[in-house]
């Protein structure tokens, strides 16, 4: 098989009638037509075969996860797909490996209209390069430099069963529990799309990212681009099952620096509380008040009697 006829067999697909896809695949540039009074919101995510995920991952949750993990940076913004282009280097064109990747890819792209537009393909180590384009309105991305002292920080879903996940596979003899239960959690991300979209229409939401690379070092993100610290409750955070026969010390490692979660983190005020448990339970993901942002610089983990607790890990950085 050959590079175009890949193509043609697996990612060429008619564009939506009527979206916002004038020109899909098979031309030299896609062409868009955003809404009118609309700003694009663009990302890119590279996935290194060894590196992102393990050699001889099955690929039709490889095909989910690649688009899921772009789409969770819309998420962050609160924009709404317009679609994605897809760099796909392989090793071989194997038919047996490029018919469930498709599927598992194309799977979520329709969940959520978000129409695979262009890309490339090349001969190399396994290497899966998306970007996606969304809009959102003008002044209501949530940026990571908007949050101000004073701030409730909230979490969406819960954290740490990816990180359990990879332990697990790893045989890490700290791991405990069966790989069945939290697999998902690393191999199918939800990417939290309706939760931001609602965020970014509620009054007094203000920054906000998604987390990849564990939420202490994912917050440093927020806390640099806003001048600010934090102080988050470690008894407010909500824990999984899987998780709860862990001792603590392993348990808080996963809560808060394991990666691969997708959840967000924002900031929003707080005569935005009701209202953002109001946007929650609309988009179906719960959402936790999970500590406070403060002038003072850094972050502080505290006990529920306010003593501060000790982090080993602080979360993943791929040159550290």
């Amino acid at each position: 098989m050959g590079e175009f006829e890949l193509i043609a067999r697996h990612f060429a697909r008619a564009a939506p009638a009527g979206g916002p896809v004038v020109l899909g695949v098979g031309d030299d540039c896609a062409l868009l037509q955003p809404t009118p009074g609309h700003q694009l919101a663009v990302s890119t995510d590279m996935l290194v075969e060894g590196r992102h995920f393990f050699a001889g991952a099955e690929p039709e949750a490889l095909g989910h996860k690649a688009l899921a993990v772009n789409l969770s940076d819309l998420a962050a913004m609160g924009a709404r797909p317009l679609g994605f282009t897809l760099a796909l280097a392989l090793p071989a064109a194997d038919e047996a490996w490029l018919a469930p990747f498709a599927r598992g890819l194309f799977a979520l792209a329709d969940a959520h209209h978000c129409p695979l537009v262009g890309g490339d393909t090349t001969r190399g180590p396994l290497t899966l390069s998306l970007t996606v384009f969304g809009e959102v309105r003008p002044g209501r991305a949530l940026r990571r430099d908007a949050a101000r002292a004073g701030d409730e920080l909230w979490l969406s879903g819960r954290t740490g069963e990816a990180r359990l996940a990879l332990a697990l596979r790893r045989g890490e003899p700290w791991a405990r529990g069966e790989l069945a239960v939290v697999q998902d959690r690393m191999d199918r991300p939800t990417p939290r799309l309706a939760l931001g979209q609602a965020l970014a229409a509620t009054e007094g939401v203000r920054a906000a990212l998604d987390l990849s690379d564990g939420l202490l070092g994912d917050l440093d993100h927020i806390l640099q681009a806003s001048g600010l610290g934090a102080e988050i409750d470690a008894a407010a955070l909500p824990v999984a099952p899987a998780l709860r026969d862990l001792d603590e010390a392993h348990r808080l490692d996963c809560l808060l620096a394991g990666g691969d979660d997708y959840e967000l983190l924002f900031t929003a005020d707080p005569s935005a509380h009701a209202a953002v448990l109001a946007a929650g339970a609309g988009a179906g993901v719960a959402v936790t008040r999970i500590g406070r942002l403060r002038a003072a610089p850094g972050w502080r983990v505290l006990d529920a009697l306010g003593r501060d607790l000790t982090i080993r890990a602080r979360g993943f950085d791929h040159f550290a």
